[in-house]
């Protein structure tokens, strides 16, 4: 049998500088952009999430351009009218509907749970789904506005407004999904964020202004999220008005409101 060295040989200098990566979690900002990319690449490849966030707005966009529903105001074009709802939608749809159902889903089957056992924080995590939330949103933007565009839409307004109204509309959705998603059972969460899509679709002023309903109902639905979002949307890119903000204060409401009890009651398994 050959002998066994007599020596441990020395470390190589500079030899802890090979190793590549070097061992431990990399920065904060990193781990959130990483996971970003991975929850919009998830989002984008979700049939049932394009549907929603896309093709039905889409749909809508065409047909209540195209269909006579509701009054329309004299000199006001219809194309003018339901683009910002449709807008609107198209926020609470990928904000809400969408981040509802993949993060109650991913509660379930133990997506959260194995996440948190990563370096990546639980606040990077929840960071992470707003990043790919708002990278959806401006490619919603980008398809309906220029659709809109094609049939004839001309917006109004200071457009800082509308991102304005726009990212008060994604704190609000996205805390009221957290809130159903952490407190749900995944089956309830998916049955309970469709029907209310449909209901706040009906009730949000998408298609048909506010103005149109009964005075005593309209008081009532312009305290929901999507109608303070469409009708402020409106407001600026219709009628070119000033940032409503009476509309912004309902949605901070709503974000923070939901959000303080998403944080009370959030389960992560």
């Amino acid at each position: 049998m050959s002998a066994l060295p007599s020596a441990v040989p020395a470390p190589v200098a500079g030899a802890a500088a090979a190793f590549a990566p070097r061992p431990g979690a990399a920065p904060g900002h990193r781990m959130v952009l990483a996971q970003s990319a991975l929850e919009l690449k998830m989002l984008l490849r979700n049939g049932e999430q394009l549907l929603l966030t896309l093709v039905i707005p889409a749909l809508l966009l065409v047909v209540g351009a195209t269909v006579d529903i509701g009054d329309i105001d004299a000199g006001t074009r219809r194309i003018d009218a339901v683009t910002p709802g449709v807008l609107a939608l198209a926020v609470m749809s990928i904000a809400f509907t969408g981040q509802a159902i993949a993060t109650g889903f991913e509660r379930r089957y133990g997506v959260l749970k194995r996440l948190g056992s990563t370096p990546l924080p639980r606040w990077g995590l929840l960071a992470a789904k707003a990043l790919a939330v708002l990278a959806v949103e401006a490619l919603q933007v980008v398809i309906l506005g220029g659709t809109a565009l094609l049939l004839g839409w001309h917006p109004h307004g200071n457009p800082a407004a509308a991102v304005v109204l726009l990212v008060a509309g994604t704190a609000a959705f996205t805390a009221l999904a957290l809130l159903m998603a952490g407190t749900l059972r995944a089956e309830a969460t998916l049955a309970g964020a469709n029907l209310v899509w449909v209901l706040l679709l009906l009730a949000g002023g998408v298609v048909v202004p506010l103005s149109d309903y009964p005075s005593g109902a309209a008081r009532v639905f312009e305290l929901l999220p999507l109608a303070a979002l469409s009708e402020g949307l409106r407001a600026v890119l219709e009628h070119g008005d000033a940032l409503a903000l009476k509309d912004v204060a309902v949605l901070l409401a709503w974000a923070v409101g939901a959000g303080a009890l998403a944080a009370r009651f959030f389960r992560w398994e």
